[in-house]
């Protein structure tokens, strides 16, 4: 099939500014033919060569003595003790989802879960941040039933618990929905798998599903904005097989526990090319493939097809030529493709042969490493106006007016169509914290969460950026987790734009700020730009997915608020209504400052909750919806009624920062506010556990009419009842 002539509009349509194919040219000293312009395209764009962030991204802390691996892997390794890591991993497939929910959900799920197997570990869980557009829009219950339906239905068949996440609804998402996806696994340290190819001559095999042309571009498009002809792009979102994808993993792990893997690395983004390309990059060294062997399951496809496909469940291995036979057979008998496919060359070459024809011959590390890296020019946030008045509430109005909005009503309707429990090693299902697993080998127990609050992070990038790594740092510590370590996934607009780029430059610096003083660095992550639709930007949406460790002398907090428990608050209040929850549900106003984060209480805090996690029943961090939704929470969960000693709005509802809600007995809350005032930690006594009614200062209410309104708000508000 004769190539298509390279025209200004195929360049435009392959995402090239003219000053980047004009490098091209200068790279080749001539014009590319149209497969090299679709590698190019694939390599240099923002969702593989992150050619907008990496000036920022190298600022973060990415290292420390739990780090085994950090960024540029397909995902990053701590070190948890006795000869164990755990290896997790956050990634974005907002594009494909918004397009096809139910398929780009699923795929999205598909690619994370292969990013944490390429290194070795087993996936023990899942989780996903999800951010929609308002209730009333008309995409917006078919887009949450579809990714719901396909993460579901991609993970409960692959077999891995998702334990936890999130749910938000907003208008600025009502043109480009977020499917964040995170998974993470247990590995043995000297079991850890790399993608850098070694040895010249080296096989270069094609592993998993066959090549079809689904998902063709699939990276070009994340790379841009939507617009009015965005349904068009339907073909470039891929089609997962879930259980193809367990068939694989368990070949991997079969091969890999022989000494046969020189270096692995999963076919995502812009598939055999990105692979192909970082795997000899990494390792300094060129690589040649033959296309006529690459396992296709559609009719005369071409070089360019092949090489820019996103068909799933596809990985590429760098083999030690002795264990052919061995590997061909383990694959074979999982019912798997097993090609090889080219090899590794010395020469700094990415060739790509296809019927007897080089369709690209380019310097490979020209394709990776030595990529485009811009500083993109960037505006400072302006400080929001002061916040006005809030008006006088009942607070139990208040606490409906949350209660009863799909942001803070109980997500039941999504975890449950999860499969939180296989495996068996499940130990907290979602709703309650962190969502927590069990080693069984070592008794040790993980935990994970993920945060962000987009209003914080719009009003004050910087103070936004901090709190949602002291968010999930809070809620780790809620559990008695101790907190190892994060993964990024930064979901903006255009770049392009200086005042979207300041948001993203404002948000690293408060990342960073808050990893180096928590010791929580950045081992992996992601970042996912041109989140907009006819030029509105989604809110700056910075999602942390963070680890913590409960070794088997620790305790975990139980997590159940008993009969009469005290309710005790650690930290101080202040009352901070701007860009609160109440705010935004109640009075539909998004106003005022963020609340500023001090490091330095947040880490005293938590160490002081960890050191009295063995007199504690139940905690919670204290974030969104303040004192008030905290204490519900913990209430409804319980079945128990609640009393709060106060009913100033500013105190119940107000979301100052390094706080925790605690629950415990009589003379265990003795004990911890003895403690705190010997170590000059603030705590105080607000309130009690029990009886039937939520009582709020002198407002009062029936906890079972308050936790009617908080179980059902969400699918009655979506009409997600009738399927």
């Amino acid at each position: 099939m004769q190539e298509p002539e390279i025209t200004e509009d195929l360049i435009t349509a392959h995402g090239f500014t003219p000053e980047e194919y004009q490098e091209v040219i200068r790279i080749l000293n001539r014009e590319p033919t149209f497969t090299e312009l679709g590698i190019f395209s694939a390599m240099w764009n923002e969702h593989c060569s992150y050619k907008s962030s990496k000036k920022w991204l190298k600022t973060l802390p990415t290292s420390g003595p739990q780090v085994i691996c950090g960024p540029g892997e397909n995902a990053g390794v701590v070190d948890i003790g006795d000869g164990q890591a755990v290896v997790f991993k956050m990634e974005s497939h907002n594009h494909p989802s918004y397009i096809e929910p139910y398929q780009g959900a699923a795929t999205g799920m598909g690619g994370i879960l292969r990013d944490i197997f390429t290194m070795g570990a087993r996936p023990v869980a899942a989780m996903n941040a999800l951010s929609f557009g308002e209730p009333e829009h008309p995409r917006t219950k078919r887009l949450v039933s579809g990714v719901v339906e396909g993460i579901g239905g991609y993970g409960n068949a692959f077999g891995v618990p998702t334990t936890g996440g999130e749910v938000r609804l907003h208008r600025s998402y009502n043109g480009n929905c977020l499917v964040n996806a995170f998974a993470a696994g247990i590995v043995d340290t000297d079991r850890i798998f790399y993608s850098a190819a070694s040895g010249v001559g080296m096989p270069v095999v094609y592993l998993g599903a066959k090549t079809g042309r689904d998902g063709v571009g699939g990276a070009t498009m994340a790379s841009a904005e939507f617009d009015g002809n965005s349904e068009d792009k339907r073909p470039t979102v891929q089609v997962g097989d879930p259980f193809t994808e367990k068939r694989l993993l368990e070949a991997c792990l079969e091969l890999m526990a022989t000494d046969a893997v020189i270096s692995i690395q999963d076919m995502g983004a812009a598939g055999l090319t990105c692979s192909a390309v970082e795997m000899g990059d990494k390792g300094g060294l060129g690589v040649r493939l033959d296309l006529d062997v690459v396992p296709q399951r559609e009719e005369a496809m071409t070089a360019y097809e092949m090489m820019l496909s996103e068909s799933q469940e596809r990985m590429l291995m760098v083999l030690k030529p002795e264990f052919e036979a061995e590997a061909k057979a383990i694959f074979e008998k999982w019912d798997l493709d097993f090609a090889i496919v080219g090899e590794t060359i010395e020469e700094d070459r990415f060739l790509v042969i296809h019927q007897g024809e080089t369709k690209a011959d380019l310097p490979l590390s020209r394709l990776s490493s030595s990529a485009p890296e811009y500083d993109r020019p960037w505006i400072e946030t302006p400080p929001p106006a002061p916040l006005a008045d809030v008006p006088e509430i009942d607070p139990i109005d208040g606490l409906k007016a949350l209660v009863g909005s799909p942001n803070y009503a109980r997500k039941h309707w999504v975890w449950e169509q999860y499969d939180s429990q296989v495996t068996a090693n499940t130990v907290r299902t979602p709703g309650r914290g962190p969502g927590i697993v069990r080693d069984r080998k070592t008794g040790k127990m993980l935990a994970f969460t993920s945060d962000v609050t987009p209003r914080y992070v719009k009003a004050h990038p910087f103070e936004g950026g901090k709190q949602a790594v002291a968010e999930a740092y809070r809620n780790l510590t809620a559990a008695g987790a101790r907190p190892l370590a994060a993964t990024d996934n930064l979901n903006f607009g255009n770049p392009e734009r200086p005042q979207i780029m300041g948001q993203f430059v404002g948000v690293i610096k408060g990342i960073a700020e808050a990893c180096t003083a928590l010791d929580m660095p950045i081992v992996s992550g992601n970042v996912s730009f041109y989140n907009e639709t006819d030029g509105q930007p989604i809110l700056p949406t910075p999602t942390i997915g963070a680890v913590g460790l409960v070794r088997p002398e620790e305790t975990l907090v139980p997590g159940e608020v008993q009969d009469g428990d005290w309710a005790l608050l650690i930290g101080e209040t202040a009352g901070w209504l701007g860009q609160s929850a109440l705010l935004a549900e109640a009075f539909g106003r998004e106003e005022g400052e963020a609340p500023t984060v001090d490091l330095a209480a947040e880490r005293a805090h938590g160490e002081f909750l960890r050191e009295h996690s063995t007199l504690i029943h139940a905690a919670t961090d204290l974030s969104d919806g303040g004192l008030a939704l905290a204490a519900f929470e913990l209430a409804d969960a319980a079945g128990l009624g609640v009393t709060l000693d106060t009913d100033e709005v500013g105190a119940l509802f107000g979301e100052d920062q390094a706080r925790y809600l605690i629950a415990c007995g009589f003379d265990q809350a003795e004990a911890i506010m003895a403690g705190a005032s010997q170590a000059g930690i603030p705590v105080s006594q607000v309130g009690r556990f029990g009886g039937n009614q939520v009582s709020l200062g002198g407002a009062s209410a029936p906890l079972a009419e308050l936790s009617e309104l908080y179980r059902s708000a969400f699918a009655d508000v979506l009409s997600l009842h009738d399927g």
